[in-house]
């Protein structure tokens, strides 16, 4: 493997790594050029400190890559003790509605994402734009509300503050996670409704929101009376109505292909699928040999490397000292104190 690409082309595949500093085996692999990405989770995750050192290690291999991590706030959190405690989005959104302060969303988007920047990450995949309350096993309080006009109106000010810190916007789940019980880690959920009844309900915030969002992620989710192909590997889906209806021109990035939800094919097979249908960038984690899998097929198969994966990177890195010392990040953890977690 070698990297000799330009910095401003970037590889198609974002993996995870397993511990809090790389092996080996993680750095050669991650010097392959068809490598765009890297998702952190909790394992990876000691202290701010080693964070910043983790991705310092990353960046030193290539710079045209991505470090990305779900902190989206609530039970989706994988960075906690120095970062700020964020609520969920269920309660984020109650609170906002209630106090006719929508604001506060700014505020949150903006204080996730400064902590992030601050610490080397450049995005995290937020916001959830899914419509949910209580229907979804894994949506539920990650989303902002079950009503579709409300979620784009509060994740719209969350979007806000994300890029006023310097962060791109990722919406998700694509066309809508919230209409079903199943969850797409562990099985491969079909959602019977028909289109318009998405069209009206679970996409709206999507499409009142794709000219604020830089990327969206798939669902892992059949929508039999749309296509018999599930979402992330459905060109109906991806390109004809996200891209032409739609006319959303960002970036699509799989959900993780190790999920249940992406079915049992090898994952050589699942990623050429997911970038065929009209994916950007697909996502292994979890599996570092499936991983090695995708990689090693792509470098074979001369998948085409992406300028689009750099409008992703990070505008701002503000320090962690003049952050923690800031009055505005101040008055915001004083804000989400009456919130609660």
């Amino acid at each position: 493997m070698n990297n000799t690409q330009s910095h401003d082309l970037y590889g198609r595949v974002m993996l995870s790594i397993e511990g809090t500093s790389l092996s080996s085996k993680e750095k050669e692999l991650i010097s392959s050029p068809q490598v765009g990405g890297i998702i952190l989770f909790t394992r990876n995750f000691v202290s701010r400190d080693q964070v910043n050192v983790l991705c310092d290690e990353i960046f030193s291999i290539k710079k045209n890559i991505l470090i990305a991590v779900d902190q989206e706030g609530g039970r989706v959190q994988r960075f906690n003790k120095e970062f700020s405690k964020l609520p969920s989005m269920q309660m984020l959104g109650d609170y906002s509605i209630k106090n006719n302060n929508y604001e506060v969303c700014h505020d949150v988007g903006w204080l996730m994402s400064s902590e992030l920047l601050a610490s080397g990450i450049d995005i995290s995949f937020a916001p959830v734009l899914d419509v949910d309350r209580e229907t979804s096993s894994i949506i539920g309080d990650r989303a902002f509300s079950d009503d579709p006009i409300l979620v784009s109106a509060l994740a719209k000010k969350f979007i806000d503050g994300m890029n006023e810190a310097g962060m791109q916007a990722t919406g998700k789940h694509f066309p809508g996670h919230g209409g079903i019980f199943e969850d797409s880690h562990v099985t491969e959920p079909l959602d019977n409704r028909n289109y318009e009844n998405l069209f009206n309900k679970d996409m709206k915030p999507f499409i009142d929101l794709k000219d604020k969002l830089s990327a969206v992620m798939s669902a892992h989710i059949t929508f039999p009376q749309v296509d018999d192909m599930s979402v992330g590997f459905s060109s109906k889906w991806l390109k004809d109505i996200l891209r032409k209806e739609i006319n959303f021109n960002g970036l699509v990035f799989s959900d993780d292909l190790s999920m249940k939800g992406s079915g049992d094919e090898n994952f050589s097979i699942k990623s050429m699928k997911s970038i065929q249908a009209g994916c950007d960038m697909v996502l292994v984690c979890n599996d570092l040999d499936g991983a090695i899998e995708v990689v090693q097929f792509f470098e074979k198969e001369n998948i085409s490397l992406s300028k689009k994966i750099s409008k992703m990177k990070k505008s701002k890195s503000p320090t962690w000292n003049d952050l923690i010392s800031s009055e505005k990040r101040f008055e915001i953890l004083e804000v989400l104190k009456s919130i609660g977690d």
